[in-house]
């Protein structure tokens, strides 16, 4: 029976005179007279298949004429019969025979005379010819160009050695209309009949290249297939050609469960089909693995729990949807067979069947799956790929997604067979429904691997659209950038998923990654830092194990990372500074009893005088670290922040003081005598912040006689001076663990014209008569951190309070503070608004009235006290200045520092807040103690005026 006479009409003429120009053109053949009434509707809803006729009116009546089934083997060998002809020719004698077979399919679907199977494998037969006649143009060309000496023939193809693999849709015979081909391609190089001086992986490449171009390149009669290579190991970094050896390697070293699923449809297709079988049989316990333990087995349920599984009563609009990738799409249908496939199918041969709906029958044989869930699933699989067909019909472009406009929708409806559009998206609705109420069931009781905002999936070697649209809505700016930055990973680019159990334990960890990022408010920032901290680890599997049994302290990190640079490069550069994490006592004040302990038992067991300063800035790393995640928590206050700060400073100098105390006793030999360090600034004051530098001087004092010398002859001067120049070494040089602070010795007296070291002595002379008066306000902090006597300790914090009570003219003090404060404004003036600082009514001003007081009431017993906010609250006590000055003062130094604190640890030094993203101007707001940015700016601002009006008011009476 011809064609025309099985024809029925597939649904209503939804353009009438497009129909009717069709049919004028077509001219008056029988055949196409008789079959009109079942044509109408096919070329007035498509203009591809219009078109195809109109291009050839006898072909179409040929075609009508001939018996469908006779006709595809008659299609078949002419297009394996081009691959004899003349090579010029074969290219648009291959594009020709497409039409054909798309015109003979389109008619045998639309008409009812194939079903679903017949079509599908229909497509992939021709694709099977157009390839292996492609090859064998190709071979031919590269045997007449010199590079081959001769060709093969039978099994072996026509290049030993050189085979496809055909994956996908077109491995498992269910090619679509429109459809690429997913071919892999492999080259045994000992095999290949290579002329002397060939190499054989570019000869491999150029052949792979020249048979993709025979398929895809377009010319006026169309293209054959579009080819797709990139299911091949690892795409992004290996050639088109793979040697055999290096891709059994990386798929038993580094190879995915999704790609597993891949090779659950894969079948040699074109090239050396003996090679082939030989590869895939070497590959089948890859694929078909018996023995699974339990992370196995979740993560393969990992492919179905990256699709977000919505409730089935969720609305679901026909409109736009993507019918293989959306919500109860076709994919859904194969993950749900696949992925039980891989589980059961290494013990159960019976279940490794290519083909989806035949798969699923063996499950449902094998007890795996209920009988009616797999009707229902097979009945969706067939509507969804029939009308996946359709809309491919349209202007023959690789798209599942049905249109978005009423009118385009209703040619696909009328190609399926619907009079009403309504119906038509009715029918797609509830089936789609149907399909992921049943995708929900599978695994029900694992976790979600998916977003409240969508679906992540990040298996294959394409961007999924869905996921794309997920990081959208999840404010990420570069989707795909984050789309492939994750997908390299799951491929093993870096240590942390190089391992089967790390790549295991990062499947769960991505989408709790990019949920964390998402919530920061500053997704990219996050997810960019991360990404150095992550690649840089040297294994990832008891980090990635940590991070999922504690996630509150993950979104911790990930916080970290969107908001404090300073502590993301600690981590991206010393990952094991995470470390610290661990400790039950994370949180807690930092007990520095504890951290000496550490720190002492480091250094005696450090091997020498670098060692023991590589052991040290282990330990402040790791505080640090933990000080600056405290503060960006909220856990930590500025006072409690400062005060840890400098105590960790404080332990720094105690254990390095006496190292480097031993080691220039070692190198020049014992002096008697005995030597302090005193801390000055933030130090002294314990207000140290993140980044604060250590202002420090030492003071000696050298046994009588005077002139004592060392073994090497060294005076009292050179020997304190060496011993402070090694301390400066050991506290500031980066070593292979870092560095550890920036050292000042300006405040010393003579500041960089003195000696290093000051004598006890000149100590005494210099701030007697010699000293400005600021720096005898930098004195009023000044504190003894480490001495080599608690005696001599005594003495020298004794000489600090001597020097600061001596009486001092109040007016006269006054004017110097005055005048330095317009100096430093006009020398230095605040580099912005957020200048905390130099700006009026900033840090500066609070301290310069806090320091202006101590001076000029200390002779007459006032309060001495090194911290700012506690000299403060001190004089507020006695009574001794004016009570709302002092307060002024005190909640602007309390606000600023709060701010500070946050501030050095979070951001690099002058960027501004503002720019800053919404979630990290929030927590600066609730670190200001304000509802909201704005309104911290206004109580910011409100503060400072009354913190200058308090230091003016304080510094003229």
């Amino acid at each position: 029976m011809t064609l025309a006479e099985q024809l029925r009409p597939c649904g209503p003429v939804v353009d009438a005179k497009g129909a009717a120009r069709t049919r004028e053109a077509l001219g008056e053949a029988a055949a196409i007279e008789k079959a009109w009434p079942a044509l109408a509707p096919m070329f007035a809803a498509s203009p591809y298949l219009a078109g195809l006729a109109r291009r050839d009116p006898p072909r179409l009546t040929t075609l009508l004429s001939s018996e469908p089934d006779a006709r595809l083997q008659d299609l078949l060998a002419r297009t394996a019969a081009v691959a004899q002809g003349e090579t010029a020719a074969a290219e648009g004698d291959l594009r020709r025979l497409k039409g054909e077979l798309h015109l003979l399919t389109a008619l045998c679907d639309l008409g009812g005379v194939w079903d679903l199977d017949a079509v599908t494998g229909a497509l992939t037969r021709f694709a099977d010819a157009a390839v292996a006649s492609a090859l064998t143009i190709a071979a031919r060309g590269e045997l007449e160009a010199g590079r081959l000496t001769s060709l093969g023939d039978g099994a072996e193809g026509p290049v030993p050695g050189w085979f496809c693999i055909a994956m996908g849709k077109q491995g498992a015979y269910e090619l679509n209309y429109s459809s690429d081909i997913d071919v892999s391609v492999f080259f045994d190089p000992d095999r290949l009949r290579l002329a002397d001086g060939v190499e054989p992986q570019a000869f491999a490449v150029r052949l792979t290249h020249r048979v993709a171009d025979l398929m895809q390149a377009r010319t006026g009669d169309g293209y054959v297939f579009r080819m797709d290579l990139r299911l091949r190991p690892d795409p992004s970094s290996t050639p088109p050609a793979v040697p055999v050896a290096a891709a059994l390697e990386y798929y038993e070293s580094v190879g995915q469960n999704w790609e597993r699923a891949a090779f659950i449809k894969a079948r040699a297709c074109a090239g050396d089909l003996a090679a082939a079988g030989e590869f895939l049989g070497e590959l089948a316990p890859f694929v078909w693995r018996k023995h699974l333990d339990f992370a196995a087995i979740a993560d393969i349920h990992s492919i179905k729990r990256q699709i977000h599984a919505h409730k089935v009563d969720e609305r679901v609009s026909a409109k736009g949807v993507d019918l293989k990738l959306g919500r109860g799409g076709i994919r859904e249908i194969e993950f749900y067979v696949q992925t039980q496939q891989l589980i059961s199918g290494g013990r159960n041969p019976s279940l490794r069947s290519r083909r989806t709906l035949d798969a699923l029958q063996a499950l449902v044989e094998t007890g795996h799956v209920a009988p009616e869930t797999a009707a229902e699933l097979r009945e969706a699989y067939a509507m969804l790929r029939a009308v996946e067909h359709r809309i491919q019909m349209l202007a023959d472009e690789q798209t599942h997604r049905l249109p978005e406009s009423d009118p385009d929708r209703r040619r696909i409806a009328a190609l399926a067979g619907y009079d009403r559009l309504r119906s038509f998206d009715a029918a797609i609705t509830r089936t789609l429904k149907t399909v992921n109420a049943r995708y929900g069931e599978l695994f029900p009781e694992e976790e979600p691997l998916s977003s409240r905002f969508g679906s992540l999936v990040f298996t294959g070697v394409d961007d999924d659209p869905e996921t794309l649209a997920t990081l959208a809505r999840m404010g990420f700016s570069n989707p795909p950038r984050v789309s492939q930055t994750i997908r390299n990973w799951h491929h093993g680019h870096i240590p942390a998923t190089r391992t089967e159990r790390g790549r295991e334990l990062f499947t769960r960890l991505a989408p709790r990654l990019l949920d964390a990022a998402q919530a920061s408010g500053a997704p990219d920032v996050a997810f960019n830092r991360f990404s150095d901290f992550f690649s840089r680890l040297s294994s990832g599997v008891q980090l990635q194990s940590l991070f999922l049994a504690q996630p509150k302290m993950f979104e911790l990190v990930v916080e970290v990372m969107a908001f404090a640079p300073r502590l993301a490069t600690t981590l991206a550069r010393r990952p094991a500074a995470i470390d610290a994490m661990l400790d039950t006592a994370f949180f807690q004040t930092i007990d520095i009893a504890e951290d000496r302990s550490v720190m002492e038992g480091a250094v005696a067991r450090a091997d020498g005088f670098e060692a023991a300063m590589d052991a040290v800035r282990r330990v402040q790393r790791e505080q640090a670290f933990r000080v600056g995640v405290q503060v960006m928590s909220g856990s930590a206050t500025a006072e409690t922040a400062g005060k840890a700060f400098a105590e960790l400073a404080d332990l720094c100098i105690q254990i390095l003081g006496p190292a480097s105390l031993a080691e220039t006793v070692r190198l020049g030999g014992d002096f008697p005598g005995e030597v302090a360090v005193v801390a000055l600034g933030k130090c002294g004051s314990r207000e140290m912040s993140a980044t604060s530098d250590l202002d420090l001087m030492t003071l000696y004092r050298a046994e009588e006689p005077a002139g004592a010398s060392s073994l090497k002859g060294w005076d009292a001067a050179t020997f304190y001076g060496r011993f402070t120049q090694r301390l400066i070494a050991a506290l500031s040089s980066q070593t292979a663990e870092g560095g550890l602070y920036e050292v000042d010795m300006q405040l010393r007296p003579s500041g960089t014209k003195g000696p290093v070291a000051v004598s006890f002595g000149a100590f005494d002379r210099y701030y007697m008569g010699e000293a400005e008066t600021w720096e005898l306000l930098a004195l009023t902090r000044a504190r003894i951190v480490w001495a080599s006597s608690d005696a001599f300790a005594g003495a020298a914090q004794h000489a600090i309070g001597q020097a600061l009570r001596r009486p001092r003219d109040r007016a006269r003090t006054g004017a110097d503070v005055r005048e330095m404060r317009q100096l430093l404004e006009q020398e230095r003036p605040p580099k912005g608004d957020w200048d905390l600082k130099l700006s009026p009514g900033g840090l500066v001003d609070v301290e310069f009235a806090a320091q202006f007081l101590q001076l000029v009431h200390a002779d007459a017993g006032g309060p001495l006290r090194p911290n700012t906010a506690e000299a403060l609250a001190a004089f507020r006590e006695a009574q001794l200045a004016p009570q709302p000055a002092l307060e002024a003062l005190e909640d602007a130094w309390r606000l600023q520092q709060n701010l500070t604190q946050l501030l050095k640890v979070a951001l690099e030094d002058q960027a501004d807040p503002a720019a800053e993203p919404k979630a990290f101007r929030m927590l600066l707001a609730r670190a200001g103690g304000a509802r909201d940015f704005r309104a911290l700016r206004t109580r910011l601002a409100s503060a400072r005026l009354a913190a200058r009006a308090a230091y003016e008011t304080i510094v003229q009476t």
